[in-house]
């Protein structure tokens, strides 16, 4: 259903990365600067000891103090300015990243593999690692080869004993990271499904109270939660066991170097200065690696993610902006429309073909299972259409602009869901920018007006979490009342009296009325006869065929058996036997 992005067309996290680029190019100019200076305190110390205690001469010592302090003060600007712009990149790249990152999970969702608020975990990650210290090892690191040198400009020996350190560092960190690789990945991957089992239990919290249900949801979720505990426990140990091994061996070398010093001092191969300096030089160089080791997991978890989100972005990549299209008439064409879901064995709708004219009502009756809700989706965009077309005013559906083309477009889905917020911010379509008067008009063309202002405080009521503190006919009516907002030339309704009262259902009906009095193009699921009052025409879907289509009062008559009725009904629809579907029947 959905096509992998090719591989030389990069992917948003691809582009932003890229974008940060100078960023990351600054930090390493800061890096240099900031390693050089960290040169300061040995080079004191090694003066000290070797002109002022040998010549006493307290203006040297004053002098050496006092460009040394200022060396520091650069140091810690350095230092302070680096962290701010890896802060600064890594809040961008959250910012940048946040909403083609929601659009591929909703894209997830819709194509049946959703991925929940995970994604934004795994970037929540990164943002994490790139703006903390772990990420500034790895812009150290190069600078451990050059404090090596130093020291060995000192004293061969010396040098050797530092690179032979930091050689073990190394391996201590290689081994570390092929140890925790697979049970820190397979650890992310286990915490990802407990966290989309959580959330779905969440969803669904008025069942499982109801039925008790929490128990079993419990172990389910303490079994996924416990897989990833083992996972991370393993990685855990194995880092813990390498993070110490690294400290002993610095530690170790930190003596060494000072016993090995002091020997040359006494040899008079080495003055008290350079030993001192030597010391202090061997920790700054090994500092990068042990703090490597010690964020290693972080950088794992990190590029985890890395990898989970490039994956999700190709799969799932933007679609075209689309051409910004005149408003729409409201007419709808169907042609050949078939859908398969990319896990199915067989078509859900196969050859769908007809036509509705502009103002014109259609609903829509079948069994359960015949693809009437699919034929909604499509119809809204949803999904896209495995084979033929739909078509709003003779442009493909999934050409419009998605913005635009959800101005003109209502939808009110079986499963009604409501977002945290306001009456009137669901009303209006959680925009930020909306008039009142537009909030107030949707609402008084659902008949949902004296409804809201019966609430506790009417059109500013929070709803709670999916609309908790609303009833299942006032949440329909209250996502009709969104369908509705701004007029749309389209208004799609997916069995819309399903959770209705008498009082709702007459509302309804009120509501269909008078769009169909504005020549609003209306499509109705519906399973109960009494609501066909206001439709034009009338469709019977059977195994995702058209079984008949025509005029509401024709297909009834051909459907309630009316002998009389039926040359007369023949000629306005067709069974679904025949093929092909006629576009237009009326």
């Amino acid at each position: 259903m959905h096509a992998s992005k090719p591989d030389n067309e990069s992917t948003a996290l691809q582009q932003a990365l890229a974008k940060v680029r100078g960023g990351f190019m600054a930090v390493a100019v800061f890096s240099f600067f900031l390693n050089l200076l960290m040169l300061a305190t040995p080079l004191y110390m090694l003066q000290v000891f070797q002109r002022v205690l040998g010549s006493g001469h307290l203006p040297t010592l004053l002098y050496l103090t006092i460009v040394t302090l200022f060396a520091l003060l650069i140091l810690g600007l350095l230092f302070t300015i680096r962290a701010w712009i890896l802060g600064r990149v890594s809040g961008w790249l959250s910012g940048a990243l946040s909403e083609p990152l929601i659009a591929a999970s909703l894209k997830s969702t819709l194509a049946g593999s959703g991925t929940g608020a995970q994604p934004l975990r795994e970037l929540g990650q990164l943002q994490t690692f790139i703006g903390g210290q772990g990420i500034t090892a790895f812009f150290d690191s190069p600078w451990v080869p050059v404090f090596v040198a130093v020291i060995w400009l000192m004293h061969p020996w010396l040098g050797g004993l530092a690179l032979i350190s930091a050689i073990v560092l190394f391996i201590l960190a290689l081994l570390n990271e092929l140890s925790t690789r697979e049970p820190q990945q397979a650890a992310n991957q286990e915490q990802a499904r407990a966290h989309q089992f959580a959330e779905t239990s969440l969803r669904n919290a008025e069942v499982v109270q109801a039925m008790g249900m929490s128990k079993g949801l419990l172990a389910r979720w303490n079994k996924l939660h416990a897989g990833a505990l083992a996972q991370q426990g393993i990685a855990g140990s194995r880092s813990a066991t390498f993070l110490g091994l690294s400290r002993f061996v610095r530690l170790s070398v930190q003596v060494a170097i000072l016993g090995l010093g002091a020997m040359l001092v006494l040899s008079g191969e080495l003055t008290p200065g350079q030993m001192i300096a030597a010391s202090i030089l061997l920790g700054r160089a090994l500092a990068p690696v042990e703090q490597s080791i010690s964020a290693w997991r972080h950088f794992l978890a990190a590029r985890s993610g890395y990898g989970r989100l490039q994956e999700l972005l190709q799969k799932m990549p933007e679609p075209p902006p689309g051409i910004v299209l005149p408003p729409p008439k409201g007419l709808i064409q169907v042609d050949n429309l078939g859908f398969q879901p990319p896990t199915a064995e067989k078509p859900i709708l196969r050859g769908l073909t007809f036509t509705l004219s502009p103002g014109e009502t259609l609903g829509i009756v079948g069994p359960s299972a015949a693809g009437k809700s699919t034929l909604c989706r499509l119809l809204v965009g949803v999904w896209k259409p495995t084979v033929g077309s739909a078509r709003l005013d003779s442009a493909e559906i999934h050409s419009w602009n998605r913005e635009e083309f959800g101005r003109y477009v209502g939808y009110l889905p079986q499963d009604v869901e409501l977002f945290s917020g306001t009456v009137r911010e669901n009303i209006a379509r959680m925009e930020e920018t909306h008039d009142d008067e537009e909030v107030i008009a949707a609402a008084r063309l659902a008949d949902v007006h004296d409804m809201v202002l019966r609430l506790p405080n009417g059109y500013d009521t929070q709803i709670g979490v999916g609309g908790a503190m609303l009833s299942a006919g006032q949440r329909q009516r209250v996502g009709l009342a969104r369908a509705l907002f701004r007029e749309p030339r389209v208004v799609v309704l997916d069995e819309p009296n399903s959770n209705l009262d008498r009082v709702g259902e007459n509302a309804l009906q009120q509501t269909l009325k008078t769009l169909q009095e504005k020549g609003t193009t209306v499509i109705m699921v519906v399973h109960h006869a009494r609501i066909l009052e206001n439709t034009d025409k009338l469709m019977l879907i059977e195994e995702g065929r058209i079984a008949a289509f025509g005029p509401r009062d024709e297909v009834l008559a051909r459907l309630g058996g009316n002998d009389r009725a039926e040359p007369a009904a023949r000629s306005k629809f067709t069974v679904a036997s025949a093929a092909p579907v006629p576009g237009q029947t009326s």
